[in-house]
């Protein structure tokens, strides 16, 4: 092989190199399992993805991401911000309904769910015990549409002050 093309072909080998390495550390960093991704509801994507639909549940979503990987397809949820300590129970129940979509469209439930934070990316199991920690909350939610009045579900003042309906609120806060 003629020099100048060794050294052209080297410097292909090393770009190469570089642009693998580069494509990795970038998904490491977003999170996603390594896979397929078949379903983003980011707005960094131009298609809008239609919602999955469990009709037995009555629940409807749409996850930021789905993957398909060897142990099937895994729900990714992104949240903005650090970890905190522990995952808040709004995420987790957030991350389960997104199985159960899963579960729902595909016949076959993931074994775990990804939360991905700013600063870490949790694998959360998808057990039965989560699964029907949502399916309560689910029917409460139900109860509740059909109830006159629903007593607040928080003792945080912040929360309180943000709220959209502050002003016709008989349990605000401070």
């Amino acid at each position: 092989m003629p020099y100048p093309l060794l050294i052209l072909f080297l410097l292909l080998l090393v770009a190469a190199l570089l642009a693998w390495w580069l494509a990795a550390r970038a998904q490491r960093a977003s999170g996603l399992p390594a896979g397929e991704v078949i379903y983003a509801d980011t707005g960094a994507w131009e298609k809008v993805e239609k919602p999955l639909v469990d009709r037995e549940h009555g629940l409807v979503g749409r996850p930021d991401y789905l993957v398909r990987t060897r142990a099937g397809i895994i729900p990714v949820e992104v949240k903005s911000g650090a970890r905190p300590a522990t995952p808040y129970a709004s995420h987790l129940l957030q991350l389960a309904a997104y199985c159960l979509l899963v579960e729902a469209t595909s016949g076959r439930a993931p074994r775990w769910g990804y939360l991905h934070y700013d600063d870490a990316t949790l694998r959360i199991p998808y057990t039965s015990a989560l699964r029907a920690q949502l399916l309560d909350v689910l029917e409460s939610i139900r109860a509740d549409r059909q109830a006159q009045e629903v007593d607040r579900s928080h003792d945080d003042p912040a929360r309180c002050r943000g709220c959209g309906f502050r002003h016709a609120c008989n349990q605000r806060l401070p």
